[in-house]
């Protein structure tokens, strides 16, 4: 069917599904609902070199509110993590001012292995010049649903002007997993926040009391990375909502940025292969047809566990949408074929008879600027062709005609099959030079058309509206009888 209406809308919507796939992928890289879903759904084990410290409801009994007590306990509490052989120990506490008795906490807070908190928007040097630890932004991700689901290893500091600007502040949960022997560069795009299995013997959450009097197992903390902050509830504790919508300590949630750190990243495809698979996902639903697009979709959709899996980040949501697109104009095409097919030859693509009724009373009221032109092309011989070698030689032969008649046509003139041997053409604005050039050029075109050895005729009438000329029916009688006299002129020369 090279001149089906099907097959050209088809060439038509391949190349329009790939575009609008490579918009939508370029637009929706991220799928966070879906990455949300499998967090929940497959959380990774916690890291079980990350221990918490909390400072707990038994420890502010013992101690009082965590601004009044004294500064030395956090000394007590490092050595005996130091003693216990802890690798790396994050202080989550802002300590942001002086008090009396730091100077006291210079060996401790000396410590290359030991990190403290600095505040969001805060300097990133410490209250007392005699701390030489390493200090990371205390800070989380929060999305505007009020939900934490990625960390940063570093955030922007300065005003927004001058070179400070454009420096970076290391953030807390990188400055840990660097004391605890981890290459991380700093980088302040957004790293998935790995949720955990609740296991508390992989991550275990420590009395910081017990810690400052000694009583706990070495065994629990050495050789691991300790985060120490506030985990008391009701009590002024630093909270966060985790992808699960529980309330849950910011300290929890800054070692499980840890835990992140230290197991192997996600990682986010390469923007050319999401280009990629959602153009394939497009196209492949247009080409395959049918209902087929939705099968796609599920699979790009379910591809994303797997990859999950191996820390790789796919975006099934979108990549799923470009396969429902695809469909889609799978179905506009189908739609757009039946609203056409009462009006189209589904052989040569060209509109029928009742298409070319519609085409002329639209044009009709413009003929005086624009005058119409008709050519009637009648095939001679068709029948036989049909009755010695059978209907796919005549539709071959109908085929070939039609295109030689589509070379001669210009724009904004139509082509219609007319009959069963019979084929229409509305010239647009055409004089009568004009009309006899295309007719004769028809014609010559037309008179070297042969089927094997049988003989056949092609008879080319014409006519043009005038004054003459009052409706549309009177133009096509004026054509027929031209055509009848050329067919019988050429019948007598015979």
């Amino acid at each position: 069917m090279r001149f089906s209406p099907e097959r050209s809308l088809a060439l038509l919507t391949a190349p329009v599904a790939a575009l609008l796939a490579g918009a939508l992928t370029l637009a929706l890289p991220d799928n966070t609902r879906l990455w949300d879903a499998l967090n929940r759904s497959l959380p990774g084990p916690a890291d079980s070199r990350v221990v918490v410290v909390g400072i707990d409801e038994a420890s502010l009994r013992d101690y009082g509110r965590i601004g009044t007590w004294p500064r030395a306990l956090y000394g007590q509490a490092l050595n005996t993590l130091d003693q216990a052989g802890a690798s790396a120990i994050g202080i989550n506490v802002l300590l942001s001012d002086p008090a009396v008795g730091d100077s006291q906490l210079a060996d401790a807070f000396s410590r290359p292995n030991v990190v403290l908190a600095t505040g969001p928007g805060e300097p990133t040097t410490l209250p007392n010049p005699t701390w030489k630890s390493p200090a990371g932004v205390s800070a989380l991700n929060i999305s505007p649903d009020g939900v934490v689901r990625s960390f940063q290893t570093a955030y922007p500091t300065g005003d927004g002007a001058g070179a400070a600007a454009n420096s970076l502040a290391p953030s807390f949960a990188r400055q840990l997993a660097v004391a605890a022997g981890r290459n991380v560069p700093l980088d302040t795009t957004p790293r998935l926040l790995r949720s955990t299995s609740p296991d508390p013997r992989r991550l275990p959450v420590l009395s910081f009391r017990d810690v400052v009097n000694g009583n706990v197992r070495y065994g629990d903390l050495q050789g691991k990375v300790v985060v120490l902050g506030l985990t008391a509830n009701g009590l002024g504790a630093p909270a966060v909502r985790d992808i699960s919508g529980e309330s849950v300590p910011a300290v929890e949630m800054q070692a499980r940025a840890v835990s992140s750190l230290l197991s192997p990243p996600f990682t986010h495809l390469r923007w050319e292969l999401l280009l990629l698979l959602g153009v394939a996902a497009a196209v492949g639903a247009v080409l395959a047809r049918g209902l087929w697009g939705f099968a796609i979709a599920t699979l790009m959709l379910a591809l994303a566990v797997p990859l999950w899996m191996m820390n790789l980040l796919l975006p099934g949501v979108t990549l799923s949408l470009c396969a429902i697109l695809g469909t889609a104009l799978v179905m506009l095409e189908r739609w757009w074929n039946l609203r056409n097919l009462s009006m189209r030859d589904p052989l040569t693509g060209f509109g029928n008879r009742l298409a070319f009724t519609r085409a002329v009373e639209h044009r009709w009221q413009g003929r005086g600027e624009r005058p119409l032109g008709l050519l009637l092309v009648d095939l001679s011989g068709f029948r036989k062709v049909n009755d010695q070698y059978g209907h796919a030689a005549g539709d071959e032969l109908l085929r070939e005609l039609s295109g030689r008649i589509l070379k001669h046509k210009r724009r904004g003139d139509l082509i219609f099959r007319w009959g069963p041997d019979e084929f229409a053409v509305l010239l647009d604005n055409t004089g009568p030079q004009e009309l006899a050039s295309i007719t004769q050029g028809v014609q010559e075109s037309l008179d070297a058309l042969n089927y094997r050895d049988l003989p056949l005729r092609v008879s080319v009438g014409a006519a043009r509206t005038g004054p003459e000329i009052q409706t549309p029916g009177e133009l096509v009688e004026a054509a027929s009888r031209s055509r009848y006299r050329v067919k019988y002129q050429r019948q007598g020369r015979d």
